[in-house]
């Protein structure tokens, strides 16, 4: 998709489609209050072609409410969309973002392939370019689609997006925010296509594969890894998912150093990479099933974000480390009851084999302190446990220090993604202590998503540590206006912005 940014006015702009935000400025409450659209543009033209429908009730301007007007009267552009961005009162520039994606959405299967989105007049939803990059990003995110191996695909892609930004904005700005959320769009939506591929199409290998051409591409250093290393570094937790497939498994290991930075903080993103997850010998039920090519959407979201970091070029090394198996049942699978050494040396009693995810991790999160890891964030389609706390809305999140988390919950601020942070606590660690070794992959059903996050904890040990358990919202289960059905790329903006907050603390470097 081509995208620009232009500075004419509305009204000059020849479009295919020309798209305008509104939002609902009432503010009475009670079934009498009416809702009072204002069409968020300084361009009177454009306010003119647009009063009488406004002024009918038609259009209240709910959130990602559209209204489409062919050949507006005084304007260059052919059609005229209005997209609503909510009560002005709660209207932010994430709601931005997501009209960027409904008008993206609304354009595609109507044959529309070029389209302008205005950016809001209110400086609130577009000062200093965060209005710009949102409108990007969801521009991005609304152009995905997931059919990618059907016979009959026609492409409905859009070839052209542009933003339009007021004469008397800060174009300097404007232009910079634009370019970052180009790179963040693309980097989700890289995402997003790894995690749609199906398991016999992304192995473990393939996965490993894709992330160092795309290092390549962008200039990251990358490594990829097979059974002879996780034997090596005694990776005992990860070998052992993948020791019931005939695909090998891949340790990814992916670096971002910049030039002349020799210190600082080294934060690392850790990801899930199981390609297809059977749950081994203890099996999953069959229906639903096929949705387990997801279960490696923690490790895309770290491709993602190190594709993102990479281009962004913060003055701060980074880490991305992704553990990559399939999880299947044979003769060569472990088994209930089981114990496995993990790289840390700490044993693991194997009480599902279905809890794999953790284990893998486990040794990931080791590793990344071995290699000089000094912050720790690690992503997975954890457990299904998550999904029942919080729905498919918030993803959850947990840590061992509060000064990170808050690092990270500033950096939500920025990225619009919603995650909503669960407790740890030692009554947690004692329902997974194991009789027969030091620990148990999983402490029964209650409280499962913290269990999880305590084993976790257990190898993330004093480093300051943040686990995101994205199992809920990995996936979109039903099209959204802004966002098709399937893998919504979660974690990849949130990521990013968590490892630029680093940026201040690497002072120091070479002259």
């Amino acid at each position: 998709m081509q995208t620009e940014i232009a500075f004419a006015p509305l009204s000059q702009i020849d479009a295919e489609l020309l798209a305008v935000p509104a939002v609902d400025t009432q503010t009475a409450k009670g079934t009498d209050a009416k809702p009072s659209p204002v069409l968020l543009a300084d361009d009177e033209t454009v306010k003119a072609a647009t009063r009488t429908v406004l002024d009918s009730g038609e259009f209240k301007a709910g959130a990602n409410e559209t209204l489409l007007l062919h050949a507006p009267a005084g304007l260059a552009a052919k059609r005229l969309l209005i997209v609503g961005l909510g009560k002005q009162a709660k209207a932010t520039v994430h709601s931005v973002r997501n009209a960027a994606g409904t008008a993206v959405r609304f354009a595609k299967p109507r044959g529309i392939r070029k389209l302008v989105f205005a950016l809001p007049s209110s400086e609130t939803l577009s000062a200093a370019g965060p209005g710009a990059r949102a409108a990007v990003e969801g521009a991005f995110v609304g152009d995905f689609d997931p059919d990618t191996y059907r016979s009959d695909r026609k492409d409905q892609s859009i070839q052209s997006f542009t933003v339009a930004a007021p004469a008397q904005a800060d174009r300097a700005a404007l232009e910079a925010a634009f370019a970052e959320g180009v790179i963040v769009g693309e980097s989700q939506n890289f995402a997003r296509s790894l995690v749609n591929e199906p398991g016999n199409k992304l192995t473990p290998t393939v996965l490993g594969q894709r992330a160092a051409e795309m290092a390549k591409e962008v200039g990251l250093q990358c490594e990829v890894y097979s059974t002879d290393k996780l034997h090596e570094l005694k990776m005992g937790a990860f070998w052992s998912v993948s020791q019931g497939s005939a695909e090998p498994p891949a340790l990814i290991v992916m670096r971002y150093e910049p030039e002349g930075v020799t210190d600082g903080p080294v934060p690392a993103l850790v990801g899930k990479g199981i390609t297809f997850d059977t749950g081994g010998i203890s099996i999953k039920p069959a229906d639903n099933m096929e949705k387990m090519k997801y279960d490696m959407a923690g490790g895309a979201a770290m491709i993602g974000a190190m594709r993102a970091i990479t281009l962004l070029k913060p003055k701060v090394r980074v880490l991305g480390i992704v553990c990559a198996a399939e999880n299947m049942p044979s003769g060569t699978a472990q088994k209930p009851g089981d114990v496995q050494t993990a790289m840390s040396g700490k044993t693991i009693e194997i009480i599902n084999t279905d809890a794999e995810g953790r284990l893998v991790l486990a040794d990931g999160l080791a590793y990344a302190k071995q290699l000089g890891a000094t912050h720790l964030i690690d992503a997975a389609t954890l457990t299904g446990a998550c999904v029942v706390a919080l729905g498919m809305v918030n993803a959850g999140a947990f840590a061992n220090d509060d000064a990170t988390y808050a690092q990270f919950d500033a950096a939500l601020g920025v990225s619009g993604e919603k995650f909503w942070r669960l407790p740890l606590g030692e009554e947690y660690m004692d329902m997974i202590k194991s009789e027969i070794g030091d620990i148990k992959n999983t402490g029964g059903r209650w409280g499962g998503a913290i269990t999880a996050a305590e084993f976790l904890h257990a190898f993330a040990e004093d480093t300051p540590w943040i686990h995101l358990d994205i199992a809920g919202v990995a996936w979109v289960e039903d099209s959204k206006p802004y966002i098709a059905k399937g893998p919504s790329g979660i974690g990849v903006r949130s990521i990013l912005e968590w490892v630029r907050g680093f940026e201040g603390a690497s002072t120091q470097t070479l002259v």
